[in-house]
């Protein structure tokens, strides 16, 4: 049977934990044909960013209208974006499909991969077109402008426009997110936490795996449920391993091959 089609417009890694590289590798996990579109080429490792290529509008344009023009693409998901011109762009070429934002603004080793503009080309642009996005904490407090308890960042973040789940941390063996849709009270989603510092690429993990369920016809609620199992199960995989010299990589490899 012929796979759905997802699409992620993101940055690379060049250590493959997260961005593009983690991206396919989720979407081929999952049964899904992944296409790409890049947006920066990143110089990056398992303990951080050193340096960032910004790929020009018109080579990010042209590869998305390739895309767009010859494949039956059904959901799409963004990450690394780096300039309001291509959250923008992106806004009008992706607004009607089904598109799931990664806002990645921060890295974790604190290099900032959006500056204030994108910030705001996120707010008046993409947020209104997405069907769902999922920041952690310190990015819905980028987004919304200010710190909050998570239910309440949810379902501010819901009022602009699309669904939201933010994603949090571990206390306790737990893990709790907050799914809110718009007009609604959030609603916490709680799952096993993974002990590991092998969590690099997690976010994207999670979002791609999100994207892909809803290529696969899932709804939104099935398509959160099982991006988490799939995303806790990953970390599993990866708890026990020694790669680099920083956060390892979340595994981008299945237990027995098959798509979950």
């Amino acid at each position: 049977m012929t796979p759905a089609v997802a699409l992620t417009v993101a940055g690379t890694d060049s250590g493959g934990a997260a961005g593009i590289a983690a991206d396919l590798a989720t979407f081929a996990a999952l049964g899904v044909h992944g296409a790409c579109v890049v947006t920066a080429v990143t110089a990056q490792d398992t303990t951080g960013i050193r340096d960032v290529h910004p790929v020009p509008l018109a080579s990010v344009e042209s590869q998305l209208d390739a895309v767009l023009d010859d494949l039956p693409v059904a959901a799409v998901k963004t990450g690394m974006l780096g300039t309001p011109e291509v959250v923008e762009l992106l806004a009008r070429h992706l607004a009607g499909r089904p598109l799931v934002v990664d806002p990645v603004l921060v890295a974790t080793s604190g290099v900032v991969l959006g500056d204030e503009h994108v910030v705001a080309a996120y707010r008046a642009h993409l947020l209104p077109a997405a069907t769902v996005i999922t920041p952690n904490a310190h990015e819905a407090a980028v987004l919304l402008g200010r710190a909050t308890d998570p239910a309440t960042a949810a379902a501010a973040l819901a009022d602009t426009g699309p669904a939201v789940v933010l994603t949090g941390g571990g206390t306790r063996g737990t893990c709790t997110d907050w799914l809110a849709l718009p007009g609604q009270r959030p609603v916490a989603r709680t799952h096993r936490a993974v002990p590991t510092t092998n969590d690099h690429g997690t976010g994207c993990t999670f979002s791609a795996a999100l994207a892909a369920h809803l290529a696969r016809g899932a709804d939104l609620d099935a398509a959160v449920h099982h991006a988490g199992l799939f995303t806790v199960r990953q970390l599993d995989v990866s708890r026990r391993w020694t790669l680099g010299r920083g956060r390892g990589p979340v595994a981008h490899t299945t237990p027995t091959g098959e798509p979950a």
